[in-house]
């Protein structure tokens, strides 16, 4: 069982329909604005053509997420009316404003090394949740994409971190204070989601 314990109640179908919902919801700001931040850092100065590619690959995969992010929205019951007038919670949109601010001001090889650190944990829970929604949710396969889409392993993009880290220059110490300070906002948002009504 996971030890992230909004992810654990997902698993164990204790988690209610409307925190699967407001997930679908912040998610809808989440995608988007993290999308932007790495079309920014593609298009720094500073970042390598590695380094571009290998956001401009991460951007592109924002696209294709937000797409499979309508049918999870859709079977927790939001609609469009729900999506205009829902006030994101702080707490979630912490780690999007977090990576909005390492597009602004940190070295892009730095935040290619800093934002996969944390990607086989994200992937783990998207696996575990897809499998529960599949379970115990009667969720169907589209509405599983969104979390499948984040599960399943990404050669292509592991080539390009690696590609990305060996043509720059990587500040080990700048790594650590990002990577901290991601994996605390990502606690963040599933703390705050698991103490919605």
């Amino acid at each position: 069982m996971t030890t992230n314990p909004l992810v654990a109640r997902i698993e164990t179908s204790a988690a209610p329909i409307e925190t699967l919902a407001t997930l679908a919801l912040e998610q809808h700001r989440v995608i988007p604005a993290d999308r932007r931040a790495f079309l920014h850092l593609a298009q720094r100065e500073t970042a390598t053509p590695e380094a571009a590619d290998f956001f401009a690959f991460l951007a592109e995969g924002e696209a294709m997420a937000g797409e499979r992010l309508i049918a999870f929205a859709e079977a927790c019951g939001v609609d469009e009316a729900r999506l205009r007038t829902y006030e994101p919670l702080a707490g979630c949109q912490a780690y999007p404003a977090y990576v909005a601010w390492l597009a602004l001001n940190a070295d892009p090889t730095d935040v290619v090394a800093a934002l996969t650190s944390n990607f086989a944990e994200w992937g783990g829970y998207c696996a575990t949740i897809a499998g529960a929604l599949r379970e115990h949710y009667a969720f169907t396969e589209e509405a599983c994409g969104f979390f499948d889409f984040f599960a399943e392993p990404a050669p292509e993009l592991e080539l390009r971190v690696t590609a990305a880290i060996r043509a720059g220059k990587v500040n080990e110490s700048s790594v650590t204070t990002y990577s901290t300070m991601l994996k605390a906002y990502e606690a963040s948002f599933w703390n705050t989601l698991g103490a919605t009504p």
